[in-house]
């Protein structure tokens, strides 16, 4: 027995690594890392930058992308308290007059259509309030029936054929337009009144 089996040279990180477990160093290195280190800017409080194609920004210190849409987000958020008097938003109808009206329901719309009945414009007030809500509902329900109207229903078979299953019948549609017409044309003129 006088020859070693073992045949194989250890290379150097080995012999580094059986030294650092013998001396119990076990979070030790024993090869260099290699590899991209990004460059890092430091931003401050409400600095504006842009990076990969976005725009950034830092607000209350947390980074937020800046989009196209954070003006409608504004909008649409309810704050906790009322802008005009402070009080809590709690009422369930404080989202709804903060919406048409930008303050709570109790007391500020309370209070502001006090002041339309004491003034003696409150029946003046309240039609318009219903009116915008039709002229609203006409709108949409336009919009609806023509996009109904116009819709094309085409689908593909399992076997790949092309199947239109819309109505292509010009004289439906032009009656239900002229009808669509009229009707709105009728509304709106009693909504003049």
């Amino acid at each position: 027995m006088g020859e070693s089996l073992l045949k194989k040279e250890f290379k150097s990180k080995d012999v580094e690594r059986v030294r650092n477990l013998v001396k119990k160093d076990f979070s030790a290195k024993t090869t260099a890392g290699v590899g991209y280190e990004k460059q890092y800017e430091i931003h401050n409080e409400g600095d504006v930058w842009e990076e990969s194609g976005r725009t950034w920004t830092i607000k209350d210190g947390i980074k937020q992308n800046i989009t196209k849409l954070d003006a409608a987000k504004k909008a649409m958020q309810m704050p906790l308290k009322c802008p005009k008097c402070g009080g809590p938003m709690k009422h369930w109808l404080a989202q709804k007059m903060y919406k048409i009206h930008g303050f709570c329901f109790d007391p500020c719309t309370v209070e502001y259509e006090a002041t339309l009945r004491k003034a003696g414009i409150y029946e003046q007030y309240e039609k318009s309030m219903i009116k915008g809500g039709l002229k609203a509902f006409l709108q949409d329900m336009e919009q609806y029936f023509l996009e109904q109207i116009n819709q094309t229903d085409t689908f593909v078979t399992e076997q790949g054929d092309v199947e239109d299953w819309s109505n292509n019948d010009t004289k439906v549609k032009e009656k239900a337009l002229k009808n669509l017409q009229e009707f709105l044309t009728h509304a709106k003129k009693h909504l003049k009144d």
